[in-house]
């Protein structure tokens, strides 16, 4: 009926508000218009309107579980994108999910919003709001999941064009992804560069002191603090020997366990990962613009809920034509994929690789499992994923991890997007998926 007559017969008409309407649309929100006049929500009615009307149209072409396994067999060129999803199931805490999510967990800080922890405005005022979770969200394995694994097997086939990822936790390094096949948009644990004067050490030599409750402080901005307390002029006395000098603070002796210490005018050091409010690499637009949409013709998103731009403007931006696969435990209802495959996402890898002929060698994958794959009803492309066997309510057999893994795991193998990372909003679940 389009936009205009849409506001007439819900906002105008006063069956709805539109605020109220803008979480039909997948928007949150924001807390700072919270007690102002409806009037003030229409901007953003506006443009959820906009995005509605520019979103690209399903390929109805591409329904079946065969269809993806087709799609598998014949793209050369995949794109995948990768969440928090896809490392859950090594213990690793995704965000958003309610009640278990980190968000959820620090909710007890009282932030306006938890995703506050990520704001590169209040690390500056604060760094304790982060280092005081920063421990949680420390990558400690060196394992990585099926769902990696798969993505690695891509790679191996010579089939994976890029794996876009939206983690922190540089697990996709460890799977095997090569450095060319891979693009860290939120950045990761890797490196860390100090706030003050720009320095960059290896992200693990920070792990002792955020795993101690610390602020990391950057050592070379003490080293410089050292050298300048050592170059005074020194005093003498008549006979020719130095006069002893009384000690100020910040002076450094090599004799005296002080020079040891960071004080606090020392820079903070602060994980490569990229803010709420900080710019993404310049290889994410650049790649993405230049390259990978003329390349691509398959693109497979996994454990992501598309939230957070401007990587959830990924999949809008790329050809309409090239077909699209969703994996992850619930639907989206602002994208629409070709087919969507719900449930654990390390089941229906290794269920996609079964039906495509290909061995997933991964210790996590069950010897003998079974997975059950239903058709939701009203939804011809939408089917979950259901392990039978072994009974995922019966704990597993206790095998002692691989940290490097088995040879199977390990593979050799425009402008506009260019903003800084911010909240797109909510997204609406689709309960039928469930």
């Amino acid at each position: 009926m389009g936009p205009e007559e849409f506001c007439k017969r819900t906002v105008d008409a006063g069956t709805i508000t539109a605020k109220k309407l803008l979480t039909a649309f997948s928007i949150r929100p924001p807390a700072f218009l919270d007690g102002l006049d409806d009037d003030n929500y229409f901007p953003l009615l506006s443009l959820a309107l906009s995005r509605e009307l520019r979103k690209r149209a399903k390929l109805t072409k591409y329904n079946t579980m065969e269809d993806a396994v087709h799609l598998l067999h014949t793209a050369r060129n995949i794109i995948v994108l990768t969440g928090a999803g896809i490392s859950t199931s090594l213990g690793i805490p995704d965000f958003r999910s309610k009640g278990t999510g980190l968000y959820a967990q620090y909710e007890h800080l009282g932030l306006n919003d938890p995703q506050e922890i990520f704001d590169i405005n209040i690390f500056k005022q604060d760094p304790n709001i982060f280092y005081s979770v920063a421990r949680d969200i420390l990558p400690n394995t060196e394992r990585f999941s099926p769902t990696h694994a798969f993505i690695a097997l891509l790679q191996q086939k010579g089939k994976l064009l890029t794996n876009y990822s939206q983690n922190i936790d540089n697990i996709e390094a460890k799977a095997g992804i090569l450095p060319e096949k891979l693009v860290q948009c939120h950045g990761s644990f890797a490196t860390a560069t100090c706030v003050k004067c720009k320095h960059q050490v290896k992200g693990e030599t920070l792990f002792p002191d955020i795993k101690a409750g610390k602020i990391p402080r950057c050592k070379k901005c003490a080293e410089g603090r050292k050298s300048a307390g050592n170059s005074r002029k020194r005093k003498v006395n008549k006979d020719g020997t130095e006069r002893k000098v009384r000690r100020r603070p910040g002076d450094y002796d090599s004799n005296s366990d002080s020079e040891f210490d960071l004080p606090t005018s020392c820079g903070v050091m602060k994980p490569d990962i990229t803010f709420f409010g900080e710019a993404l690499p310049d290889e994410f637009s650049k790649r993405l613009t230049e390259i990978d949409c003329k390349l691509v013709d398959l693109v497979i998103v996994i454990g992501t809920s598309l939230k957070v731009a401007p990587v959830s403007e990924v999949v809008p931006f790329l050809p309409a034509n090239i077909p699209q696969i969703y994996i992850s435990r619930t639907p989206v209802s602002h994208v629409n994929f070709d087919i969507d495959l719900l449930g654990d996402c390390d089941i229906v890898v290794s269920e996609l690789c079964r039906r495509a002929g290909w061995n997933l060698d991964h210790e996590m994958v069950p010897k003998g499992q079974v997975v059950d794959v239903a058709t939701v009803e009203g939804y011809e492309s939408r089917h979950v994923f259901t392990q039978t066997y072994p009974d995922p309510s019966t704990p597993p057999v206790s095998n002692e991890a691989s940290s490097s893994g088995s040879d199977g795991e390990k593979a050799n193998g425009g402008d506009s997007l260019k903003r800084t990372r911010r909240s797109a909003g909510a997204t609406v679940v689709d309960k039928a998926g469930k």
